[in-house]
């Protein structure tokens, strides 16, 4: 479903800034993969996201997504393929809509526009069960705006609506990092019910190494630009916060682990 060859990319490249952010990394994801990234800052974690969605070009190498050759598509072309949850629980909805309006964007999205009544009453009951699954009470408020509610019940709605449509490919950058425990689990909870549910293929970036471990069939952390350590199947069912260590430290070739990662 994702297929990522040798990709490179330099920031500010030239000058005292120079940054190399990937460097040859390969990646391939099956249909239905859910896979957790991980690793310190600056490791090229949301570069990567970010890449594989069009918001930068890469310098060489290719992405495909379900086959089709996405390297040279804008953002907005490859939109259709990719859902996708960001770090900001303000960034995925709109602040001065309803929350079935935003759901009803979503469910529109790439369709063309027409002179039809808005929101019908069987679309309405849908959305009220589709809200149910986030056990949040939101199927009573479909006409609040969405500026009221808190970043856990936004950054949920997000996540709703960025699975909406079936995407080819669900892209998850730190989408708990800035929730409090409690709702973060919530949350993710939610997340692996939806994956599951759709089978949906995802990458999802997180800088807890228990949750990187406790979610997905699949972890790979990053240092440097490159994929370090990969673990499936039974050795990820398997690994704790120390071997994920030990497994870095080997890979690296070094022993000092980012300082957010660890108290993650």
């Amino acid at each position: 479903m994702l297929e990522v060859r040798e990709i490179y990319k330099t920031f500010n490249a030239g000058t005292i800034n120079e940054k190399r952010a990937m460097n040859g990394v390969s990646l391939t994801l099956a249909d239905g993969d859910f896979v957790t990234v991980i690793g310190g800052n600056g490791a090229g974690k949301s570069t990567l996201l970010n890449l594989v969605a069009g918001v930068f070009p890469v310098d060489s190498g290719s992405i495909s997504i379900d086959g089709q050759d996405v390297t040279r598509l804008p953002e907005h072309k490859r939109a259709k393929f990719i859902g996708r949850v960001f770090q900001d629980p303000m960034m995925g909805t709109a602040a001065t809509m309803q929350i079935e309006e935003n759901l009803a964007l979503a469910a529109r999205r790439g369709q063309g526009r027409s002179l039809r009544a808005g929101i019908t009453r069987a679309e309405r009951e849908e959305y009220r069960e589709l809200l149910k699954i986030l056990d949040l009470g939101l199927e009573d408020r479909l006409t609040s705006k969405v500026g009221l509610l808190s970043g856990g019940q936004r950054q949920a709605l997000t996540l709703l609506m960025a699975t909406l449509k079936k995407p080819k490919l669900l892209l998850l950058d730190e989408h708990t990092a800035a929730l409090d425990p409690k709702t973060a689990a919530k949350v993710l909870d939610t997340t692996e019910k939806i994956v599951q549910r759709d089978k949906l293929t995802t990458l999802m970036i997180t800088h807890n190494m228990r949750d990187a471990i406790a979610h997905g069939n699949r972890l790979i952390m990053m240092f440097e630009g490159r994929v370090v350590v990969d673990v499936a199947g039974e050795e990820k069912k398997n690994l704790t916060v120390e071997h994920l260590l030990g497994l870095f430290s080997k890979a690296s070739g070094s022993d000092e682990a980012d300082d957010k990662l660890l108290l993650g």
